[in-house]
């Protein structure tokens, strides 16, 4: 079990939290909508046109796989910059993380704008998307756990799940804009349609900038600085106190983000190879979907605070092992209609509906003088798994044809139900019961 301390909110300072809540909320999930923005164009480029233009072979199946193995490596690095991001987190403060790891992902991704193709270069071309793919994973893996718990920690108590969820509906602003942007771009002649994407992210990154740069830092690191309470190595003390609860989180995370890769980075090759629907009508459907997943996603951890974090996500998984085989045969049937809606429910239910609950029930499982370490390791160990789905699903279909990648969906939904079984409600009808006497006995008049 985790350490006492991990299951009172006796760190969490104000009950109906700080002035700034909402600017920070709202910082924040700027920020993810410009991370998501860039790591999310990278995975639909990289399914559209990277095969062809950084790893061209007779094969179309090969230059595929290396297309997806690079989208992988970024992935692959997260979990480090969920280390570094987690233990600066800790240690100098959640504000520095928040600012920084935006910095990095900006320049990166304008970078892979930049790029020379197989054309120009040869194989370097290849190495250089490769070195730039990860310093994105790096500032990715880092940016998660400022944000989320910049918010979560300005947040009341009542209210954890609603404000958190606006910052995990960064993610479909993000995946929104990537994908609009690409169906735009999709007309521009030669590499300028996958080029111009990438170079427009650089005034997202400088309006990103200044609206961080603006937020005050999180108060209960504040309050466990005052405290002296800082801990002197916060990775080697939370693996140490609390490496079941970063196993369950990253369980718990896997069925969302390794779900997410077949339903949609892996669903966006498969209509284009099955000839099931153009590049025009896939985008359109993530966009629809996407739309749709910005309230969903926020809507989703709005219900946390009322129904607790444990029954959402109960929902979450059961529904993604149920519908992995139906979300297969709606896109099989070549219908517009019925590929739009297979990927709505995949998304705005499956996906949404675990990322929504997150925002406030990893931080939850972590004391506050680790809580950057812990959620963030929790949060970015699972991107290992998720940034190989499309290579290992690829596979999958190319030995067992779509059932395999249904059968691989499937099973990361059992995964997702099996950990959320052993982890534990924080925020169940006693949590809720106390924070409401909390909140109602600071609003009557002594």
């Amino acid at each position: 079990m985790s350490s006492p301390q991990s299951h009172s909110h006796s760190l969490e300072g104000n009950a109906h939290g700080t002035t700034s809540t909402r600017k920070v909320a709202i910082s924040s999930g700027i920020g993810a909508t410009i991370e998501a923005y860039d790591f999310i164009g990278y995975g639909t480029a990289a399914a559209l046109y990277f095969s062809t233009d950084f790893f061209p072979s007779g094969d179309p199946l090969t230059g595929t796989l290396l297309s997806f193995a690079t989208l992988g490596v970024g992935f692959a690095v997260r979990p480090l910059g969920g280390v570094i991001g987690g233990y600066l987190g800790d240690k100098v403060g959640r504000k520095p993380v928040l600012v920084g790891s935006l910095i990095l992902m900006g320049l990166a991704t304008f970078c892979i704008g930049l790029l020379p193709t197989y054309a120009s270069v040869g194989i370097w071309a290849g190495i250089l998307l490769v070195t730039v793919r990860v310093i994105q994973g790096l500032a990715y893996g880092a940016e998660w756990g400022g944000a989320i718990l910049m918010t979560y920690e300005h947040a009341p108590w009542r209210r954890k799940g609603k404000y958190t969820g606006i910052v995990q509906a960064g993610f479909p602003v993000g995946l929104l804009l990537a994908n609009l942007v690409f169906l735009v771009s999709v007309h521009l002649p030669g590499t300028w349609a996958w080029r111009v994407p990438f170079l427009l992210s650089i005034i997202l990154v400088i309006v990103g900038l200044v609206i961080r740069s603006k937020v005050p830092e999180s108060p209960v690191f504040e309050e466990v600085k005052a405290r002296g309470e800082i801990v002197k190595n916060p990775i080697a003390k939370v693996l140490k106190e609390d490496w079941r609860n970063i196993l369950r989180g990253i369980g718990l995370r896997v069925a969302e983000t390794a779900g997410y890769a077949v339903a949609i980075t892996f669903m966006l090759s498969y209509l284009k190879s099955e000839k099931l629907a153009d590049n025009t009508l896939t985008l359109t459907a993530i966009c629809i979907a996407s739309a749709i997943g910005i309230f969903a996603t926020y809507n989703w951890g709005k219900a946390t605070d009322r129904f607790g974090r444990r029954p959402i996500y109960l929902f979450g998984t059961i529904f993604m092992v149920l519908f992995a085989i139906p979300m297969f045969l709606l896109v099989n049937t070549g219908v517009a209609v019925l590929i739009v809606i297979a990927v709505v429910l995949a998304y705005a239910v499956c996906q949404n509906s675990l990322a929504g609950a997150q925002g406030s029930w990893f931080p939850e499982l972590f004391n506050a003088n680790t809580r950057s370490s812990g959620a963030s390791m929790a949060y970015q160990f699972s991107a290992v798994v998720s940034g190989f789905t499309p290579f290992v699903v690829t596979l999958l279909y190319s030995a067992w044809g779509w059932i395999g990648a249904a059968a691989l969906f499937g099973f990361y939904g059992l995964i997702g139900l099996i950990a959320t079984l052993l982890t534990r409600e924080t925020f169940g009808p006693v949590e809720r019961a106390a924070a409401e006497a909390e909140d109602q006995s600071m609003r009557v008049p002594a």
